[in-house]
């Protein structure tokens, strides 16, 4: 890394969105839909970069499941913003119908799709089943299935026999990312030489050493000179410390289900989160979420700034689970306010 990126600020990188449309107790996916394209549209008007949608199945409190074909509506509704995967996890489908969806889109919206690509099932082994995935097989073959789709997107070259052709899809530019709670993809994406996504929302554990390994191993591609990581983080911003605390408790309560797989709608948040929780069932939710960013403008500054410190991510995509739209969207302009301050 050069001496500049050690000087980086927030204002030097893009900012991005990462969205679950998340299902409020109480609420559709109707009604998170609505409130996505509403996130994208603020978002877009502030200068966010990116907006990716995430697949997971069989989860009551994510409506992205059919990931494809909300990122057609987001991309219909909004004019500047790219709009992609975070990610597409692709044991879980032929990789042919992956190339003709994304060429579909990036026909529809050229130059603003991102095809964001992650290789867990986004599931638990029973969904995984429904999916109608090889059970014997535990994402090993990734590798190939990704030169798979990658061969169906590179442009036809004269000569070439005819097989399988992803029409549309075929010689189309379509920005591939690899995503990655681990430093499986990390090293994946350094020796291809594509971009990166490190899941430090959920898995923070492995940040360093995931971001480490796919700096060390990149090799410069046509699409790539240097190696370019963007890092995931949770923020839950409010006017104060104490809002903001009390907002998260809806995500915490998310986590906790997840632990008890007692999955549910996005809760409202409580008062008190140690109530509801062990002191082991806390010391694992924390455990996993503690990269988060949680409080008033002056504190989320000041971890997002440290976050940006100890990566050196080239970009940050914000994810954040509140049960009320609106704290949602306010969260999202704090942190506008903080980028463009």
């Amino acid at each position: 890394m050069s001496d500049t990126n050690h000087s980086r600020t927030l204002r030097d990188i893009p900012l991005s969105v990462l969205d679950l449309a998340p299902i409020i107790q109480g609420g559709t996916a109707t009604d998170s839909f609505r409130n996505s394209l509403d996130l994208a549209l603020q978002v877009e008007r502030w200068g966010f970069l990116r907006y990716w949608l995430a697949e997971h199945h069989s989860m009551p409190s994510v409506a992205s499941s059919a990931t494809s074909v909300l990122i057609g509506h987001i991309a219909g509704g909004t004019t500047n913003l790219r709009v992609g995967s975070g990610g597409i996890m692709l044991p879980n489908h032929s990789p042919l119908v992956i190339a003709e969806q994304f060429g579909t889109l990036e026909s529809l919206y050229p130059g603003r799709i991102d095809l964001g690509l992650g290789r867990a099932p986004g599931s638990d082994q029973r969904t995984a089943r429904a999916l109608r995935r090889d059970m014997r097989i535990g994402g090993e073959d990734f590798p190939e299935l990704l030169e798979e789709l990658r061969d169906y997107l590179r442009p036809r070259t004269e000569g070439t026999s005819t097989g399988v052709r992803a029409i549309p899809g075929e010689g189309l530019n379509i920005p591939i990312w690899l995503l990655g709670s681990s430093d499986f993809s990390a090293r994946l994406a350094g020796l291809l030489g594509l971009p990166f996504a490190f899941a430090g929302h959920f898995s923070p554990n492995y940040m360093q050493t995931a971001l480490q390994t796919y700096r060390h191993c990149f090799r410069p591609s046509e699409m790539l000179d240097t190696p370019y990581a963007m890092v995931g983080v949770n923020v839950m911003a409010a006017d104060t410390d104490e809002k903001a605390q009390r907002l998260a408790t809806s995500h915490f309560q998310a986590f906790l289900n997840i632990v008890r797989g007692n999955l549910q709608p996005i809760q409202p948040p409580v008062d008190n989160m140690d109530e509801l929780w062990t002191e082991f069932e806390k010391i694992s939710v924390q455990s996993q979420l503690r990269s988060s960013v949680i409080g008033s403008p002056d504190t989320v500054k000041q971890g997002l700034e440290d976050l940006l410190a100890a990566t050196q991510a080239d970009e940050l995509m914000i994810t954040t689970q509140m049960y009320h739209h609106a704290d949602r969207i306010r969260s999202f302009e704090i942190v506008a306010d903080i980028w463009k301050s």
